[in-house]
């Protein structure tokens, strides 16, 4: 439950941010601002008026809206009316949500970077909280055998004799199991909150590349928590924000290649239902790990803007350009029909997401 609410308020936080981009370049260009409302009708609660601008609480608390005089499609006209501003006005208000989003999600990235995100670690500093945590494990190995799982947490080495592994990196452990080869070995860990301790008993030829090293099958990184000064942090952030940008817009890419021969690949795509579970794991490793996804949301929020697919920004930009072009309006009909079609393929690609995350999550 509160991990559904954090992802409530994540969705709300990213969405309000996207719609305030909105809200102000429309002030900055004159464009009227009829009302901004968190959530989403039937409404709850009026705030009051400003100006023009009227601001409310709505019922439905997963986002918000800008609602302004003279949307694509509406008939108002005058002073104020976002149809007859200048197409590059109507062009920069548009791209302002997306822009919104982008800094949004910096700001996230450069706040988890100085909490303190983990990263992989050669070894601990003196006090730094460390985890040594499972990254893979080969097939038919003794660790598969007696179920350890990727993202289990090691917590313990040990043999028959009492000696055990004093420090806790992923060395360590190699050097331990490498001195004990046909001597059975426990290992401690921590596997969905579950402890468990198993013997296992290192083997050659469990490695491709290192037949003759006895080994568990396991491959191992220390995380250690690791926090960053605002100075590092915000230069970090930059980095971290356009490497983003551009891993999830080559994974979209690619989706869409997909889908344009027919066979889209969605098993990495989640919805709500997922991302709720994306939540509940990055909670375990703090703040610093849930304003990160968060930032990456933020990123996608940012890209699927810029799609040209009616009733998105992209889509919408898209028309702007036909416009420009052709020297004149788009029909109000053919803007509604595009629209509403667009509104249609959200909803169908959300009922798809959607299903794919009920489908992981019991199986």
């Amino acid at each position: 439950m509160v991990t559904a609410l954090l992802v409530i308020a994540i969705l709300v936080l990213l969405i309000v941010a996207h719609e305030l981009g909105h809200f102000f370049a429309a002030k900055i260009f004159g464009v009227r601002v009829e009302e901004f409302g968190v959530g989403y009708p039937p409404r709850a609660f009026r705030f009051g008026k400003i100006g023009d601008t009227e601001y409310t609480l709505n019922w439905i608390p997963f986002g918000g809206f800008v609602r302004l005089f003279g949307d694509a499609g509406e008939t108002q006209h005058g002073r104020g009316s976002f149809v007859d501003a200048p197409r590059w006005k109507q062009a920069i208000v548009l791209v302002a949500g997306v822009t919104a989003n982008v800094l949004v999600a910096y700001l996230l990235f450069a706040s988890a970077l100085h909490l303190g995100v983990p990263k992989a670690v050669d070894s601990a500093n003196p006090g730094q909280d460390a985890r040594l945590i499972v990254a893979d494990v080969v097939p038919g190995s003794p660790a598969s055998i007696v179920g350890i799982k990727p993202g289990d947490e090691i917590t313990g080495v040990s043999d028959e004799k009492g000696a055990i592994v004093g420090e806790l990196t992923a060395q360590g452990v190699v050097d331990f199991v490498r001195a004990r080869a046909g001597k059975p070995v426990d290992i401690s860990y921590i596997h969905a909150g579950t402890k468990s301790t198993v013997t296992m008993t290192p083997a050659n030829a469990v490695l491709p590349k290192a037949a003759g090293q006895p080994a568990l099958g396991v491959a191992l990184v220390l995380i250690a928590m690791e926090q960053e000064p605002w100075s590092v942090a915000l230069v970090d952030a930059f980095h971290q924000t356009l490497g983003a940008f551009r891993m999830i817009a080559r994974d979209l890419w690619t989706l869409l290649q997909g889908a344009i021969h027919g066979a889209p690949d969605l098993s990495s795509i989640v919805g709500p239902v997922g991302i709720v579970g994306y939540v509940g794991d990055a909670s375990q490793n703090g703040l610093g790990a849930v304003l990160m996804f968060a930032a990456l949301i933020s990123i996608n929020l940012a890209i699927i803007n810029l799609i040209p697919i009616p009733a998105l920004d992209g889509g919408r930009l898209f028309v702007l350009a036909i416009e420009a072009v052709m020297r004149r309006d788009a029909p109000k009909l053919a803007i509604q029909a595009l629209n509403a079609l667009g509104v249609a393929l959200i909803v169908l690609l959300m009922i798809v997401v959607t299903y794919n995350d009920i489908t992981r999550l019991f199986a």
